[in-house]
């Protein structure tokens, strides 16, 4: 959960952080329903979500100002996210709208075409109102 250094336990280094993060540094949980784990960054600019140690999870990053829902990043098996939906912005004139892959705007592999942002299918439409149903009711119930 940050830090870039699932398998490894830590990020690699940079001139700034020569040592790099320790997992786990960069965000803090705020609840956890199933699979699905709501965090916020500990501090204002940090690396992205890239890599988890749990397969197939799911982060809803909040933000940490406002309380409101940011994004939903989804992993694969491999640990690497594989898609991010943003909620709180325009990208191409969407909001919502979802980035696929590793990095956002990468070019896929299979057929070589730069990957743009794109509408929520119908199941991501459901993990939006999945997400917010769950951080409405954990807000009501502190």
């Amino acid at each position: 959960m940050g830090g870039r250094g699932a398998s490894s336990g830590r990020s690699k280094g940079t001139k700034s952080n020569p040592e790099g993060n320790v997992y786990g540094s960069q965000y803090h949980s705020l609840y956890q329903n199933g699979n699905i784990k709501f965090v916020a960054p500990n501090e204002d600019a940090l690396e992205p979500l890239l890599e988890t140690m749990t397969r197939g999870r799911v982060y809803v990053l909040v933000n940490k100002k406002k309380n409101g829902l940011k994004s939903i990043i989804y992993f694969d098996n491999d640990l690497k996210r594989s898609k991010r939906v943003d909620l709180d912005h325009f990208h191409e004139g969407l909001k919502p709208h979802t980035e696929h892959g590793y990095f956002n705007n990468e070019i896929d592999k299979k057929n070589g075409v730069k990957r743009e942002a794109t509408k929520l299918t119908l199941k991501e439409k459901k993990m939006v109102e999945r997400v917010t149903t769950l951080w409405n009711n954990y807000l009501n119930s502190r």
